[in-house]
């Protein structure tokens, strides 16, 4: 089979951010026309514009912030096709949390495991262990247990809707909003998710959001990262 190398200054347009011309970093997508940016590129342009840098469409009027998306797929594209990038952004991540002396966050660490792990495969020097019935990782087994943690206050806002016996709870960072809102309907023996809408400083969350997002965008890093939710049923909403 034919194969063609193709340089990494020909594709550089479709794998950079074009508010940093720096290679995408956290890859995050405008669902309305599909164009691409660094995250916090992404959210500090959206402040002040509702509209993509890019085509200049109207990604919503008020709320834009809640029609942009992880791009995961995307992402680990760039990884890919740069070398060294990965490492150089897990170490600059890594410096800035000591810096502030603040503890490295679960995530990066993970993410650190994972870049090790898959540089002893490509250099053959992982040695398998069938002995022991072929275990996973302990990092593979922890459910997310050395992610970020956030705690969260579920507080209730309507009649209609009975609070919780438990309003305070602790999750991975890494969590969605969606997540969020099938874990309270299970709670609350509602028929569907779909009942709830969850709201942050009365604005109402995208449910594709993570709640790391939530944190940094709606509750900029607010004591020890607590987060206030409400909860509000959809027929309030009509």
């Amino acid at each position: 089979m034919l194969t063609r190398k193709i340089k990494l200054c020909h594709i550089n347009a479709h794998i950079t951010c074009r508010l940093c011309d720096g290679y995408l970093i956290d890859a995050t997508t405008v669902t309305e026309c599909l164009h691409t940016f660094c995250r916090s590129c992404l959210v500090k342009y959206l402040e002040e514009n509702n509209t993509c840098p890019t085509c200049r469409i109207v990604i919503h009027q008020s709320h834009p912030l809640q029609y942009i998306g992880h791009d995961r797929t995307m992402q680990d594209i760039v990884y890919k096709l740069v070398p060294g990038l990965q490492e150089a952004e897990i170490k600059k991540q890594r410096e800035f949390y000591q810096k502030l002396g603040m503890e490295v966050p679960g995530d990066i660490k993970g993410e650190l495991c994972s870049m090790k792990t898959h540089l002893d495969q490509r250099n053959g020097t992982e040695t398998a262990n069938k002995e022991a019935g072929e275990e996973k990782p302990e990092e593979e087994n922890d459910y997310h247990r050395s992610d970020e943690q956030v705690s969260i206050c579920l507080e209730c806002n309507s009649s209609k809707l009975r609070g919780l016996k438990r309003k305070w709870i602790r999750c991975s960072a890494q969590a969605t909003v969606l997540h969020l809102k099938k874990f309270i309907a299970k709670k609350l023996n509602l028929t569907s998710f779909n009942e709830l809408d969850i709201l942050c400083n009365e604005e109402i969350l995208g449910k594709d959001h993570t709640l790391k997002f939530v944190v940094v965008t709606r509750w900029r890093f607010k004591v020890r990262m607590h987060l206030s939710l409400t909860l509000r049923p959809k027929m309030d909403l009509l």
